[in-house]
Order: structure tokens, then sequence, then C-alpha cells
């Protein structure tokens, strides 16, 4: 089935709807479609003009002398759907809008012509990106459908930028091609009404030409299919290098002013990432750097980083950058230390990374890259990183000749960093397409891209494992069978016993020994802790009692009208306090969340994501990226925790909330209190949200 966005790619025929001299926006496109050589036809349309830009200019798309295949609608919005019609009924076979005011910017008018236009679009059936967009490029179609000047005659290569902001695409692509990025297509998508992000996607991994995909997300409006189309990039190798806004609340409340997005849950989106591989970026810049260091097209084979540089300064912010960045700094083996030794002063500490202060030449060959060759050649090292600027510094890069060599030594990738941004010499870009060495700007981005490369390559080609039919039963969704049911999963209750009033909570906590914890039963006290419905360490029956008839006072100060079901009496149960729940994502489905708990969990914020199914080494993983697992492991002369238990506990939650999700839209455990190693775990407070 032929992708929907390849139809404006492949326009024989384009419109410019409300062409005009006053606007440099008609004007500008028109130009780059003439400067860039677009082989097919152009027809200027305006009711008031014969002639504009030097040819023919008609007053409609039923007056043209052929079938627009692409119609560029530079009008007003209430203009646009009339022409639309007008435009199918003669042929017109896709469209461009870039006018907003479709569901955009809040006002009542437009969100009501977003509705009606989506209408209008379902009916005529043609593809149409955008409205309230900037245009869009195909490179080697020569199709620049684009405003502004410098987007355009533009040098075809293996990146693919699709951006919901369309100002963004100007700034990318022209920093982009400044550091020697080239582009298959360039797409700013609007508000996605008909063509959405996944079809552009889909049409770019679909594409030999299109080796990298980079992303401008505001917000993800069908995620099972943007979902889909990552796995599909996945698969195919091709990275996708992701900037997303929504980190923050008042960037999701812009977001949905200005386009219409729902950003969504940023933690559940950075699970999507992990999952599909994708590579999600801080800023613009860094962006361009991840992109660069993919253009090598190598992938590594495990996390080992070499560093060399001539700088102590330098190996001292590695230390620190790779320690924050988690990056692995590979040991060197005795053969590479020997091997690097006739290149550095004999004063030179071999380690790395490597401070090699001024190496020595061998024989005429450049020790730097010779250093560089030794590293990529130890079996320990999965990528080699040289600090260094790009050539045209007065600290260059060896000649072309002994760079190609170092990175035609190996088939690691092997990148250049500088220490700080600098400006482009001349001849820069024409050294690293010669020599295929990405050449970064910054040290800590060097890190990070090198631990990219690494992400995407543990991940590609991975087939996206998919989520089981439920087939649990609705009775074990609360109460004392859903306490059952994950103790069956590993996840055992302490001992319990269960009072109806503050009157018997005293017999109730003597059955299940001193000191006990007394926690109140009642809807309104979901979260028990934030209406004072807990209290821990109680040592006789009358401390029980008073300690409920306060709990039922402070719950009634809060809601008068409070249906207060009883008390629990709990023994006390030592261990590490740990967060485990599961849920269904609004956007993108059920998902596993592992952290620190207890009553600080919202202070503390140490918490692991991940996408359902999850496997044990995932759920490793997770724990793996908590502050907490530091305690974990026997913190400070502390017994080490169950583990095992642990990992086995939350796969048994994850795996019973994917059994009975149809019933359950919610269940968390906080805390999961983690005993010492052979002592196993215990899910004191247990938390059910029914659907």
């Amino acid at each position: 089935m032929t992708n929907p966005a390849a139809v404006i790619f492949n326009a024989k025929t384009i419109a410019i709807v409300g062409a005009t001299e006053k606007s440099h926006w008609p004007r500008n496109i028109f130009n780059n479609l003439q400067k860039s050589g677009y082989p097919g036809k152009v027809f200027p349309v305006n009711p008031k003009r014969d002639e504009i830009f030097g040819v023919p200019c008609f007053k409609d798309l039923a007056s043209l002398p052929a079938p627009a295949d692409l119609a560029l609608m530079i009008i007003p919005a209430p203009a646009i759907e009339g022409a639309l019609r007008l435009g199918t009924e003669n042929g017109l076979k896709s469209a461009v809008v870039y006018s907003s005011g479709f569901g955009d910017g809040g006002r009542e008018e437009s969100i009501q012509r977003g509705a009606e236009f989506q209408k209008t679009l379902n009916e005529i059936g043609i593809p149409i990106c955008g409205p309230n967009c900037m245009g869009l490029a195909g490179i080697r179609e020569k199709i620049y459908c684009y405003p502004h000047l410098h987007v355009s005659d533009m040098e075809p290569g293996p990146v693919a930028l699709i951006t919901q902001s369309g100002g963004t695409l100007s700034y990318f692509t022209r920093a982009g091609q400044e550091r020697g990025l080239r582009f298959s297509y360039v797409i700013s998508s609007g508000n996605e009404l008909s063509l959405d992000l996944a079809d552009y996607m889909n049409l770019v991994i679909d594409d030999p030409e299109t080796k990298q995909l980079c992303l401008f997300i505001e917000g993800i409006r069908k995620p099972k299919k943007f979902m889909e189309a990552a796995g599909r990039a996945l698969k195919a190798g091709k990275p996708i290098i992701a900037i997303k806004t929504g980190r923050s609340q008042k960037s999701r409340e812009a977001a949905q002013s200005h386009s219409g997005a729902v950003a969504g849950d940023y933690t559940a989106y950075e699970a999507v990432c992990e999952r599909y591989g994708i590579i999600n970026c801080e800023t613009l810049e860094e962006m361009i750097e991840m992109t660069l260091s993919f253009q090598q097209n190598r992938l590594p084979k495990g996390p080992r980083i070499a560093f060399m540089t001539t700088s102590g300064g330098t190996v001292d912010l590695l230390h620190d950058y790779c320690e924050q960045e988690d990056a692995i700094v590979a040991d060197l083996s005795p053969e590479t230390v020997e091997a690097i030794r006739p290149y550095v002063p004999v004063d030179c500490h071999i380690r790395n990374p490597i401070d090699t202060g001024a190496p020595v030449g061998v024989s005429g060959k450049s020790a730097p890259a010779e250093i560089c060759k030794a590293f990529a050649a130890d079996p320990g090292v999965d990528m080699v990183a040289w600090c260094n600027n790009m050539p045209g510094s007065a600290r260059s890069a060896g000649p072309q000749e002994e760079v190609r060599d170092l990175i035609n030594s190996t088939d690691k990738p092997v990148i250049s960093f500088a220490r700080m941004p600098h400006q482009i010499p001349e001849g820069g870009l024409i050294f690293q397409d010669a020599t295929n060495m990405p050449f970064l700007q910054g040290t800590r981005a060097g890190v990070r891209a090198m631990n990219a490369l690494w992400f995407f390559g543990e991940r590609a080609g991975r087939d996206i494992p998919t989520i089981p039919e439920p087939s649990g039963n609705k009775r074990n969704c609360s109460g004392e069978a859903l306490e059952a049911a994950l103790a069956a999963k590993g996840l055992p209750a302490p001992k319990t016993a269960r009072a109806a009033n503050s009157k018997e909570i005293g017999k109730a906590a003597a059955t299940v020994g001193f000191p006990a914890a007394i926690k109140i039963i009642s809807p309104q006290a979901s979260h028990k802790t934030e209406v004072g419905g807990v209290c821990l360490n109680i040592t006789d029956e009358p401390a029980a009692i008073a300690a409920a008839k306060n709990m039922e006072k402070k719950l009634n100060a809060i809601d008068n009208k409070a249906n207060i079901e009883g008390f629990l009496a709990q023994e006390m149960v030592l261990g590490a306090e740990l967060l485990l729940g599961a849920r269904d994502d609004a956007q993108y489905g059920p998902i596993l969340i592992v952290g620190s708990g207890g009553v600080m969990v919202e202070l503390v914020k140490d918490v692991s994501v991940r996408l359902l199914p999850a496997s044990e080494n995932d759920i490793r993983d997770m724990i793996g990226e908590l502050k907490i697992s530091t305690l974990l492991d026997g913190f400070r002369g502390g017994k080490p925790a169950d583990k095992d238990a642990l990992i086995a506990g939350i796969k048994g939650l994850a795996d019973f909330f994917l059994d009975h999700r149809t019933w359950l839209a919610d269940v968390e455990i906080n805390p999961l209190m983690v005993k010492t190693r052979g002592e196993g775990i215990c899910a004191v407070d247990i938390r059910a949200v029914t659907r």
C-alpha cells in the first residue's frame, strides 16, 4: 500500500494558491522551486491576476491547464475548504495547508473550524500536510515548499527531519548543514489533521536513502501508530533522534494552545524511548551532535569507550561526565598500553582517558591517530573518542590519509569531539566527509553521543514484544482476593487482622503481635498517610485504640461525610521501602513503575518506568537505575537486600496487571518492603483502582 504522504512528494504539477508579490511566503516558495530546478510545472493561482512572478496566473484550481497534483494553500483559513473542494473536483491529489485557525489557539471559532475541517478531509479523501504548518521539502525530488529562501537547492543526504514546529525546520536545517548534515526530507507537520507524525515516519523508513530520523515532537496524537512506526525504524536499524516538549506543566499547556497537541505523561514517553531505542535529546543543539555521531553508520558491540586527549583538564571533565552519564570507561589491556608507549612522553601515565601531553611522532606517523588505532584494536574497547577540533585550527587532526587509515583500520565507531563549540574552519566539512569521522562539539556532548550509539546499538533490529490478551478474573481485583492473588505472584502481605471499629482494633493488633501498624479503611483515605490514616510502632492495645480514634477524628475533620469501614492491624516489617506500580497510561498503554517508596516518594522522585510487558532483564535494569539500588546492595556495612525476590515480585505484579487490565486501571504497592537476602519481600500497602 502506497504511503499517503508519498503523493505529495511525487507531485508533477504544483499550484500555489494565494500567489502574490505582496507576501514573501508564496514569492519565496515559487523562487525556491525555480532555483532548485523542480522538474514539474508550477501554476500560480490568484483570481485578481493574469500574470505573476513572470508566468501566467490562474483564477482558481478549476482553471489550470492540467490538474494539480499538489496545492499549496497560502490563503486565509475561511477560504480553505471551498478551494480544496473545488480542487478535488478537478483532479487535485494532495495539499499543504499553511493557514492557522483549525483547532489551534484555543478560540472557539478555531476549534469549531478544526472539527468541521476534519469532516471535510474525511469526505474529500486526499492527503493534507498541516494545517498550521510552514511546509516541507523533498530534497531529491526538488520539491521545496518552504517559505525561507535558504531552504532550497540542498545537497541530498541520509537525514529526515520531521517537526511539529514549523520555524524549527528552518533553524535546524541551517545549523545542520553548517555542521555537515544532509537531508532527504524536511517536513513541518503542523496540526496533523490528515497526515500525522507516523505517516511521515513510515514514508522515510521505507525510503532506502534515509538512514536517520530527527523528530521535534510537541504531542503524539496517535500513540499506537507512532509506536508501530518506531518499531519499524528499530527493526530497520534506522535511529530516531528526537526532542519532545512537555517536561513541564507550562510546556504542556503551551503545546495545547498553539498546536492542539496533547503532550501526555513525559515519563511514559521516556519509557517509549527506552523500548523503541529512541534517542531523546535535551536540546536542539544536542540533536545535531547525536545525528552527526550516527552518520558514520557504525554501531558498537558494547558500551566501553576509550578517550584520547592532550589535556589533563579534559581528562578530569571526562571522568565527571562519564560518571554523570553512566558511561563505561574501558580498561586498557597490557598489549594496548605497550602499543601506545612509543607515542607518548616517557613520564606519561598510560590510562583511559589518556592525557598524552605533547604526543611523540614515530617514523612520520601521527601519534594521536596511532594511539586511537591501538585503542580500536583492543578487544576491551567498543568505541574510540579523539578529543580534537575540526581541522583548520592550531591543533587540528592529522592529514586526511592518516585519519582515513585510522577509520579504515576498524569497524568500531571512532569520533572526534572538541572541548568546546567552535566556528567551523574553512575546509573542515570537506575533511569530515573525506575521512568519515564525525566532529562533535563539546566534551559532554561527546560522552552523551557515544552512550547514544550503544543505547541504539543494543536495541537495533530488536523485535518489540507484543502485549498478551488479558485472561484474569474480575474477583481477583479487590479485597482479600487481590491480596491472595498477589501473594501467589510472590508479593505476600504482612500478617494482618481487621477490626470493624476503633473499639475492636486493640484485640486485632494483639493477634498480629506488637509492635504493630494501625491503618484506617475508607474510600476517602486512598492515600492513607496524607489524611493521617497510618500509625506505626504501636506497642499495646490501649495505644492501638487511641491511634484509631485519632485517625477517625482527623479524617472526619477533612471530610465529615467520610465512610470509615474499619481498621487494619499489621505486623511491622523492616526493610528497604520501594514503590511498585502498574497502570494503563492514557496514551502509551500499560506501564510498570518501580521506585523509592514510603511517604517521601513524590519528594524524592527516584523512579524508573518501562512499557509492559517487561522481562526480568528489563526489571533488573530498572532497579539498577534507582538511587536506592545502592542501599539494596548493602550500604555502609548494611546487609544486601533480597534482590531475587524483588525481581520475581515485580515480574509477578507486571504479569498480574496485564492479565487483569480489563478491570484494573492502576495497582500500586507502597511501601513494598525488601528484606535482607534470603528473607523475601512484603507488600505492606496495596492500592488498586478499578475501571
